[in-house]
């Protein structure tokens, strides 16, 4: 593999936190390649920094030491306002409690990325209705957040999280606030999208259903990268 082949890339990567007068080291010299185009999942126990992991590379937070280098891109090289145009384009986020704004319909949560990145009215209307077929929620269009179950509102943040068409798309435990058999659909969805998009997920998860699905799996264990290993389909 060369680098063109790699959707993350951290190089001896620390990330320390202050608590008052204590230093919390939360990632202690990471060294990681995450392969593009591939479902790959990161698992450790609470505080073992997957977390900041994640944070780390969908460009919220910033390194304490160490180089990353998301999409081909140094993050140390762009300014806050790029790094912010950066994300912007190139990454999509799927939380565990679908993160959806409560005033806005399914329709108008979609949208919404595509009026930050300043998309032609016409463009974001055929795509916007083009995803929501794609997701199964056509006829949900104009149901907001609280009209809709809690599979379908995770519908709604994948296409959020896609709408853009986006090289990479973390997710926060995705399935955690789903019953399995909704949980197992969403991860349908997720690859089925995956596959037509031909985008990188990055996904937190102890789902062992999500595990399963894993084509990388990486362990982190207080702070340090312990395990990686091959997943399959």
């Amino acid at each position: 593999m060369n680098e063109k082949d790699f959707v993350v890339c951290f190089d001896d990567v620390t990330k320390n936190y202050q608590l008052g007068k204590v230093v919390v080291p939360a990632l202690k010299g990471i060294t990681i390649s995450i392969p593009s185009r591939k479902f790959t999942v990161i698992i450790g126990q609470s505080g073992s920094g997957k977390t900041t992991m994640l944070n780390l590379i969908g460009c919220i937070d910033t390194p304490s030491g160490g180089a990353v280098e998301v999409c081909g891109e140094a993050m140390a090289m762009l300014s806050d306002d790029r790094t912010s145009d950066f994300r912007a384009r190139n990454i999509g986020f799927i939380f565990q409690n679908f993160n959806l704004i409560p005033v806005l319909s399914a329709y108008e949560n979609i949208e919404y990325p595509l009026l930050l990145t300043k998309t032609p009215l016409k463009e974001r209307r055929e795509r916007t209705l083009q995803i929501l077929e794609a997701v199964g929620l056509a006829e949900q269009k104009d149901h907001r957040p609280n009209e809709l179950s809690g599979g379908q509102s995770q519908r709604v943040a994948i296409a959020r999280a896609l709408i853009k068409g986006p090289q990479l798309v973390l997710a926060d435990e995705p399935t955690a606030n789903l019953d399995s058999k909704t949980g197992h659909g969403i991860l349908d969805l997720m690859h089925e999208m995956q596959a037509n998009n031909n985008t990188s997920f990055i996904i937190s998860s102890h789902d062992k259903q999500i595990l399963d699905r894993a084509e990388e799996v990486f362990v982190i264990q207080d702070g340090l990268l312990v395990e990686h290993r091959g997943g399959s389909r």
